[in-house]
């Protein structure tokens, strides 16, 4: 009898452990449970901790209560300005009520990320490309607003919705560097024309002062030729007057054309003995009238070669002394 009654006292503890083992669960921080009790849902939604249901006749469901960061993929459209453009995003969202994310739609991962692609075509084809690459601020905000909407109904709630990346194809990306540096070209003619237009104000004043004190200028052309020579150039520029230019050009100007001579005869004019030194007479090169001032230059150097040499026939040899009372050589007294 004893042992009848160890046998079944063993066989309650065996089955109410197997009992309390399909029983037991255990729910983490991050997780709710969702029992259904013969394919009817419980009101109470089970919270973190230890729990026991019923086996074999109810099922718990845990779902994550974590903020899902889920990626959209890329999605190809075409803006409202013709552009066509690959945009991906990312969505991050979050379960809000457990028990409306299990009953009202069957897998709300896959049901978000479908209303995620879906919204994000639609704000492709409502935006421009500018909108696109600029104002990403406006457009995420409609996206989020797009997907919360169904979402509410599932018991997700949309955290906040980013565009990552807009592609573009080649030729626009070509086409909208030349706009940038056309547009940047244009600003910086436009401040370089506006630098010179200050300067030159500046110069207008500087230039009145500078001419009621002719110094100035003086000392400015030293001031130049400093900050020049400071660069250890081997060629030094100076600034040149125009107005001495425009003299010189005008003295270099032809002079009026001088009346022409009168045509000489075929017979040619008679040579004049000329005098020359020492009592004698030469008479010019042939083939030359000193009419013209080449050949009266070329006749008196002539002249003065000659008289040169018979000066020095005149003169006592060096060697010979000189008499200091006569002023004869010696030689000649002997």
């Amino acid at each position: 009898m004893v042992e009848e009654l160890v046998t079944a006292g063993v066989a309650l503890a065996s089955v109410g452990a197997v009992y309390a083992m399909a029983a037991a669960r255990v729910v983490k921080q991050y997780e709710r449970g969702v029992v259904l009790r013969l394919g009817k849902l419980r009101s109470g939604v089970r919270g973190p901790g230890f729990t026991m249901i019923v086996p074999f006749v109810d099922r718990l469901q845990k779902v994550n209560m974590q903020i899902v960061t889920m990626p959209v993929p890329a999605q190809e459209g075409i803006t409202r300005d013709n552009v066509t453009v690959r945009v991906d995003a990312v969505v991050y969202f979050k379960v809000v009520s457990a028990a409306d994310a299990i009953i009202r739609v069957e897998d709300y991962r896959f049901a978000v990320s479908q209303m995620a692609q879906t919204s994000l075509r639609s704000i492709i084809g409502k935006s421009e490309l500018d909108d696109l690459l600029s104002n990403r601020e406006k457009l995420n905000q409609g996206l989020e607003l797009m997907i919360d909407s169904p979402a509410v109904e599932w018991g997700v709630s949309i955290d906040r919705v980013e565009i990552k990346d807009v592609s573009l194809p080649e030729t626009m990306k070509r086409s909208m560097a030349r706009q940038a540096e056309a547009d940047r070209e244009r600003r910086a003619r436009v401040i370089n024309a506006d630098a010179e237009l200050q300067a030159s104000k500046k110069l207008a004043e500087a230039a009145g002062v500078m001419s009621e004190q002719p110094a100035a200028l003086q000392l400015r052309l030293l001031q130049t030729v400093v900050a020049v020579a400071a660069e250890k150039n081997s060629t030094l520029v100076l600034p040149f007057p125009v107005e001495l230019l425009r003299f010189l050009e005008r003295a270099q100007q032809p002079a009026a054309q001088p009346q022409q001579p009168p045509a000489r005869s075929q017979e040619p004019p008679a040579r004049m003995p000329l005098p020359l030194p020492g009592g004698q007479e030469g008479e010019p090169p042939p083939g030359r009238l000193p009419g013209q001032p080449q050949e009266l230059a070329a006749l008196m150097q002539h002249l003065l070669s000659q008289w040169q040499q018979s000066v020095r026939e005149q003169l006592p040899s060096a060697e010979e002394p000189l008499d200091p009372d006569t002023g004869e050589s010696k030689s000649g007294q002997d």
